[in-house]
């Protein structure tokens, strides 16, 4: 391993230190991996009440060995009373832990992210934004891979920060996806490329309001200095300058690219790729290497994913959307009217709350399989909804009701388990469909 994770083993900083690390979801997990190569003694705590121990074997053959423990169940202060170090989880806001951490020194307290930046020697593209993150962080990793540079691509996608510092081969540039709970707790964390794509109301029960919102997405920018690059949206420029928010050079984008992208339509798209090239300029790619390999890009399978065109319908394929809040940024993302179809196990959530994203942009509502009882006496008061048990039948239903520029989306808010293995196969059974209706209306117009 040849970076400097090496050096602070030789030293031994964390030997017999104790960390805790909140969530056993897979960046907890690999936070615990690195902290115990770092001689730390690690408590693993998660509020699922039913979690087993079994998890420990995830991280390490031998659990209690090295000290690696797990405490499931409600958090109590005497979880975090003797840390030395408490790593907070990408899902794991630290509002949420307010009432165990009160007397524990706010400075002990860190994201996964920024905990593993303290290793890093590379320099970092670190993107954040409502709206587009994955996509748009995928798309900065392939025009730079395609320019001949190597690339880690990960944080809030993929692989963890934590388990690319295990990792023996290097990348010259890291590309990571950053969310605003893992900002509210990273204090030194030095992006040479930072980026927020766009700004909305999201995450409002976690965050007090718009403005603490806003304020965690900023954090990203703050430890730039002028050797660093900070972006941003055109429309939010007057804002942003008010608020001195970085001593970064600043660059501001908006959807003023030429680039083509048939894999990623629509002008929400345009600006992501307009903010993805100003993110991978300063790396020495140029513009005729951005043009091909945005030229060649394609959306992630299952995500926001057109699939085929018939008659002028667009279909599109957002099986991975399996909350409400996946469905809002979905819908959010569309400027031409929307089709929408829902059905299949039901996770939980308030479904009225996407009421707000899908007015004005929602035409009709197409339901199939489970969980009818739990949306249509929401959603069918303020949209024509109807209900079908497969979803073939609700796809050429609501095809059959189309007009010419409508998209149909599948994001179903759900699990898929009631009719599929899982949301890749639902996805593809979709892509089935639209294929049959553009074979049947090839040539036909609406």
């Amino acid at each position: 391993m040849d970076r400097t994770v090496l050096i602070f083993q030789s030293l031994k900083i964390f030997q017999s230190k104790q960390a805790v690390v909140v969530g056993a979801g897979v960046s907890g997990l690999a936070a615990c991996r690195f902290l115990l190569s770092l001689g730390a003694r690690v408590r693993l705590v998660d509020a699922k009440v039913d979690l087993s121990q079994d998890v420990l074997l995830k991280v390490h053959a031998d659990p209690a060995s090295v000290g690696l423990t797990l405490e499931a169940g409600a958090h109590t202060p005497a979880q975090f009373a003797d840390a030395d170090l408490i790593v907070l989880s990408p899902g794991v806001p630290v509002k949420k832990l307010a009432h165990v951490l009160a007397d524990v020194d706010p400075k002990r307290v860190v994201a996964e992210m920024e905990f593993a930046s303290w290793f890093l020697t590379e320099p970092v593209i670190a993107i954040t934004g409502t709206n587009g993150k994955t996509t748009t962080t995928t798309l900065v990793g392939h025009i730079l891979e395609h320019a001949g540079l190597s690339t880690f691509v990960g944080g809030n996608i993929g692989t963890p920060l934590c388990d690319y510092l295990l990792a023996e081969k290097q990348a010259d540039v890291l590309v990571i996806e950053i969310s605003s709970f893992q900002l509210q707790n990273c204090r030194t964390f030095k992006p040479r490329v930072a980026a927020l794509l766009n700004f909305s109301a999201n995450h409002l029960d976690y965050h007090l309001n718009m403005e603490e919102y806003l304020s965690a997405k900023l954090q990203l920018f703050a430890q730039q200095d002028h050797g660093c690059v900070a972006i941003a949206p055109k429309s939010m420029r007057e804002e942003l300058e008010a608020r001195s928010f970085s001593k970064a050079r600043r660059d501001y984008f908006e959807a003023d690219t030429d680039f083509e992208c048939p894999g990623l339509p629509g002008a929400h798209n345009r600006e992501n790729i307009a903010a993805a090239w100003r993110m991978v300029r300063p790396f020495g790619v140029t513009e005729d290497q951005a043009r091909a390999a945005i030229l060649a890009f394609n959306a992630l399978p299952h995500r926001i994913e057109p699939v085929g065109e018939a008659a002028g319908v667009l279909f599109v394929d957002d099986s991975k959307a399996t909350t409400l809040e996946s469905v809002c940024a979905a819908v959010k993302s569309f400027e031409r009217p929307v089709r929408l179809l829902l059905g299949g196990v039901f996770k939980g959530g308030d479904v009225a709350s996407l009421l707000p994203a899908l007015e004005g942009r929602v035409v009709s509502i197409g339901l199939f399989g489970a969980a009818r009882e739990v949306f249509e006496p929401v959603l069918a008061p303020h949209f024509p909804t109807a209900w079908d048990q497969t979803l073939e039948a609700a796809v050429r239903r609501q095809f059959a009701q189309a007009n010419a520029g409508d998209a149909i989306l599948l994001s179903p808010a759900t699990a898929s388990f009631d009719a599929y293995k899982g949301y890749a196969e639902r996805g593809r059974d979709f892509a089935r469909v639209a294929q049959a209706l553009m074979t049947e209306h090839a040539g036909v117009g609406k």
